[in-house]
């Protein structure tokens, strides 16, 4: 794939998460997807069911206000794509209840693709960071 295909298929996924759109989400993923977020219990996940059941959970904690991309890095078959990300947190976020706040926080994706759609979504969050926000006295 290209570094333009996969861009459109990254794109389509980020933008659909930030609108809070999980079918949409999904629907660029391949049927096997494998989605691990390190450091969550029973992670990685594996198929677009189990993935769009994730997502509803995390639209109903998360609202994400904004998405700055940070760096890319390409290769054969998979991009590595760094966020800023600011968020509300309307449920729990990492076991901690959010209470509505603002949070800002750096993730990092690594895709990878087979046939055309996104095979494998590896995600790392800073979880310290977000829970000394989370935890900050208000």
């Amino acid at each position: 794939m290209t570094p333009a295909d996969m861009e459109v298929l990254i794109g389509t996924h980020m933008l659909a998460e930030e609108q809070g759109d999980p079918d949409r989400a999904v629907s660029v993923y391949t049927e096997d997807v494998e989605h691990d977020v390190v450091g969550f219990p029973g992670d990685p996940i594996h198929g677009v069911q189990a993935a769009l059941d994730r997502y509803h959970q995390l639209i109903e904690d998360l609202r994400v206000e904004k998405a700055e991309r940070t760096h890319t890095y390409y290769s054969d078959e998979a991009a590595t794509v760094e966020d800023l990300i600011t968020a509300v947190v309307t449920g729990a976020f990492l076991g901690i209840p959010g209470n509505n706040r603002r949070i800002t926080f750096r993730m990092l994706h690594v895709f990878e693709f087979k046939d055309g759609r996104i095979s494998r979504e590896n995600v790392w969050l800073d979880g310290a960071s977000i829970a000394a926000q989370l935890t900050a006295a208000a």
